[in-house]
């Protein structure tokens, strides 16, 4: 099976952008739908995209479209999430996951996940 390990996280200015990598290894990452959430302390999980198999196809979380784009190239096996115009209320861990099939916004469906990267917003 696939294989996640995030990158990217860190302290940033609110304001400020930064551009979270989930890199895969183990099964061919062009197989999977990619999800990226987040994990506020004492929260549940928040879906903030998804993107199908080929990246043809997008999805966005209620109000996530404005700030957050994501990405991926299936040739480096990598997915990607642009993060900007960051605030406080952002900070939080940010996951990568993939799931066979259809992409969803139910982190329940995903298969796989990453170890998560912490992304913290300063004022």
């Amino acid at each position: 099976q696939v294989t996640l390990v995030e990158s990217g996280g860190g302290l940033v200015q609110a304001g400020g952008s930064l551009k979270l990598s989930c890199a895969s290894s183990g099964a061919a990452f062009g197989d999977f739908a990619l999800g990226w959430f987040r994990q506020a302390s004492g929260l549940e999980r928040e879906f903030i995209a998804t993107i199908s198999q080929g990246g043809a196809t997008t999805s966005y979380g209620v109000g996530m479209k404005d700030r957050f784009t994501i990405s991926r190239d299936n040739n480096e096996n990598t997915g990607y999430l642009q993060m900007d115009n960051l605030k406080p209320e952002d900070t939080a861990v940010y996951y990568c996951a993939v799931k066979s099939g259809w992409s969803n916004s139910n982190p329940a469906r995903y298969e796989i996940w990453g170890q998560g990267t912490q992304v913290t917003v300063s004022t």
